[in-house]
C-alpha cells in the first residue's frame, strides 16, 4: 500500500514525500525537507539527527492517531484494519468480515452508500456531524486507496469525534428556538386577540411569523371602533427583528389606540405617532397605514407613513390601488403627513398588508404588489377565505423568510331583509330657534317609521333635542341632524360649523345651562365629538338596540 497517496488526502494534512527520488511518491513542498546549511545531509538525504519517514511503519502511525481509522477493501467492503481509537469507540472488528455484517455504526452514520461511491468514483467523500445511537457525533471522510495488494481497491475511513461541537451547536440552536418562541409569544400577545367587528364592515386578519430560519419581526394590525359607526383600520411594520421589534410594535399599537380615541384625522394620528416612535427608539423606524371608514361617506380616508398601498377590489373584480400621499416611515421626523381617500362602495373589499406578503429577494417589490393585485381580483368569499387565498397565491408557507400580516375589510352589499336593518335619514337645520321643534318632529317620525319601541323612540327624541339645542346655542351654521340605524344600534349625530368641542361638566343648582351633555351621557350607551375636516364639529350619541 502506498502510504503517501492516501495520507496526503487526510483532512488537515499536507502532502509529504516518503523519500526524495522514490518512485510514485509525492514531491515535498519546497524547503520542507531539504537540508539546512547548518545541518548537512547524510546519504539518505535527510539532515543529521532527523529520522526519515521510512523509519516509521504505517501501522504505528495510524494506530496512534486520535482519529478513528479503518481500512476496508473490495466491493463487499471487508475489514482489513481498524486502529485503537476505532476499536475503543465501536469495539474490535474481525479482519475479513464485511462492514455491513459487523459494523452497525456504518449504517447509523450512512457510510455504506458512501463507500460504494468512493470505490466506484475514486474520489474522496465527506459527511459532516452524523449521529450514532449512543449519542456520539462524527465527521467521516472516506478516501480511495490504491495498492497492488488490493486488486479491487480499498477505502480508508477516517472519523473525527465532533460530539462536543455538535452538542454545543444543538445548545445554540435550542437557545435560538427559545428566543424565537419568546418573540413569537410576545408578538402574538400584543396583537388583537379578537378583532372588533363594526356594524357596517366584515373584517378578518392573519399573522404568520417567518420560518425557523427567520427572526420574528414587528408586524401588527388593529381595528378600532370610533363611535357613530366610524372605524379605524391600522397596519404597520417595525423594521427590526426579535423581541425588541415586537416590544416596539406593542408600544406603537398601544399609542395608536390612544390617539384614535381622540378621533383625529388620519394624518394627525400619524404625526403624533411619528414623534413617539423617535422617542421610543431612534434606531428603529416603522411603516404604518392608518385609515378611517365612515359609512355615511362610503370611502376610506387614510394616511401612510412609508407603507405599501391599500388595495381595493370592486364587486366586478376590478382592483384599485390607493395612490399618494405617502410620507416617510415613522421615527424619521420633519415631515408633515397628509390624508388621502379611496372609495369603498358596497360590495368592495380592501386589503391592508405588510411587505412580507409581497417582497421577494431579487425581485422588485412593485412586481409583488402587482401579483397581489392579480390574486385579489379573483379572490372571493368571506374575509377569512380571502386572507387564506392571498397567502396561498403569494406562496407564503410555514417556511417563509419573513413574517406577514394581512387585514381584509369587506363592505357588504346588503339586500332584502338584511338591508331593512340599515337606514339613514338627515335634516338640514335651517333658521333659528324654530329648528329645535322641527328636529324633534323629524326624529319622532323617523324613529316611529323604523318601528323602534316607544321607550327607545322617546329617548331618541330627547337626545335629538339636547344635541340640537347645544348646537343652536354654541355652534354656527351650517347645521345638520343625521339619524342612522344598523342591526345593532341607533346613532344620532349633529354637525355644525364651530370647531369648539363640548365637554361634560358638573352643573350647579343655580345654573340654567350646562346639563345637555350630562343628560346625553346618562341616557345613551355612548357619546362623543370630533372635529370635521372642513372645519366645525360633530357631536353624536348611540343607543344599543334591544335583542
Amino acid at each position: 500500500m502506498n502510504f503517501t497517496r492516501w495520507s496526503a488526502r487526510l483532512p488537515g494534512t499536507q502532502r509529504r514525500a516518503a523519500s526524495r527520488g522514490t518512485e510514485g511518491s509525492v514531491p515535498a513542498a519546497r524547503g520542507e525537507y531539504g537540508p539546512r546549511p547548518d545541518h548537512p545531509a547524510d546519504e539518505s538525504g535527510t539532515p543529521d539527527g532527523v529520522p526519515a519517514l521510512e523509519d516509521f511503519t504505517v501501522r504505528e502511525i495510524i494506530g496512534r492517531l486520535p482519529g478513528l481509522v479503518a481500512l476496508v477493501y473490495g466491493p463487499e467492503h471487508r475489514i482489513a484494519y481498524v486502529n485503537e481509537a476505532y476499536a475503543a469507540a465501536f469495539g474490535p472488528r474481525p479482519a475479513g468480515a464485511t462492514v455491513a455484517d459487523t459494523c452497525p455504526e456504518a449504517e447509523e452514520l450512512g457510510l455504506l452508500p458512501l463507500l460504494d461511491q468512493v470505490l466506484r468514483s475514486g474520489k474522496p467523500r465527506t459527511v459532516k456531524s452524523r449521529r450514532t445511537q449512543d449519542g456520539g457525533s462524527y465527521t467521516v471522510t472516506c478516501l480511495p486507496v490504491e495498492s497492488p495488494q488490493l486488486a479491487d481497491g480499498g477505502v480508508l475511513v477516517h472519523a473525527a469525534d465532533v460530539t462536543d461541537h455538535a452538542e454545543a451547536a444543538e445548545r445554540l440552536r435550542a437557545s435560538e428556538r427559545r428566543h424565537r418562541e419568546t418573540a413569537v409569544t410576545l408578538q402574538r400577545s400584543l396583537l388583537p386577540q379578537e378583532l372588533e367587528q363594526p356594524d357596517d364592515l366584515r373584517i378578518a386578519a392573519t399573522y404568520q411569523p417567518g420560518g425557523t430560519d427567520a427572526a420574528v419581526g414587528g408586524d401588527w394590525y388593529d381595528v378600532i371602533t370610533l363611535g357613530a359607526g366610524r372605524t379605524a383600520l391600522v397596519i404597520g411594520d417595525v423594521m427590526g427583528r426579535g423581541v425588541r421589534a415586537a416590544a416596539v410594535m406593542g408600544q406603537l399599537r398601544t399609542a395608536v389606540r390612544a390617539y384614535a380615541r381622540l378621533d383625529l384625522p388620519p394624518h394627525e394620528v400619524l404625526q403624533l405617532l411619528d414623534g413617539l416612535a423617535a422617542e421610543i427608539d431612534a434606531s428603529q423606524i416603522a411603516t404604518c397605514v392608518y385609515a378611517v371608514h365612515d359609512p355615511n361617506e362610503g370611502k376610506l380616508v387614510y394616511a401612510s407613513a412609508g407603507h405599501l398601498p391599500i388595495l381595493v377590489r370592486d364587486e366586478d373584480g376590478t382592483v384599485r390601488r390607493a395612490e399618494d400621499p405617502t410620507g416617510p416611515p415613522l421615527g424619521t421626523g420633519g415631515w408633515l403627513h397628509t390624508s388621502g381617500s379611496i372609495a369603498l362602495p358596497p360590495g368592495s373589499t380592501a386589503v391592508l398588508y405588510t411587505d412580507g406578503l409581497v417582497e421577494r429577494r431579487r425581485e422588485d417589490i412593485d412586481e409583488g404588489v402587482s401579483a397581489l393585485e392579480r390574486a385579489l381580483s379573483g379572490a372571493t368569499g368571506t374575509p377569512q377565505v380571502v386572507c387564506d387565498r392571498l397567502l396561498r397565491s403569494l406562496g407564503v408557507t410555514a417556511d417563509h423568510d419573513d413574517d406577514v400580516a394581512v387585514l381584509v375589510v369587506q363592505h357588504p352589499a346588503r339586500e332584502g331583509s338584511d338591508a331593512e336593518l340599515f337606514h339613514n335619514a338627515a335634516l338640514e337645520l335651517l333658521g333659528g330657534i324654530e329648528a329645535a321643534p322641527r328636529a324633534r318632529a323629524f326624529a319622532s317620525g323617523v324613529l316611529a317609521s323604523w318601528r323602534f319601541p316607544v321607550e327607545l323612540c322617546d329617548l331618541g327624541v330627547l337626545a335629538t333635542s339636547e344635541l340640537v339645542a347645544n348646537s343652536l346655542q354654541h355652534g354656527t351654521p351650517p347645521m345638520r341632524l343625521r339619524l342612522r340605524r344598523t342591526d345593532r344600534r341607533l346613532i344620532i349625530e349633529v354637525t355644525d360649523g364651530d370647531d369648539h368641542l363640548p365637554r361634560r361638566r358638573r352643573a350647579e343648582t343655580e345654573d340654567e345651562a350646562g346639563r345637555g351633555i350630562s343628560i346625553i351621557a346618562t341616557i345613551a350607551s355612548s357619546w362623543g365629538s370630533r372635529r370635521t375636516p372642513g372645519g366645525g364639529k360633530a357631536v353624536w350619541c348611540e343607543f344599543a338596540l334591544p335583542d
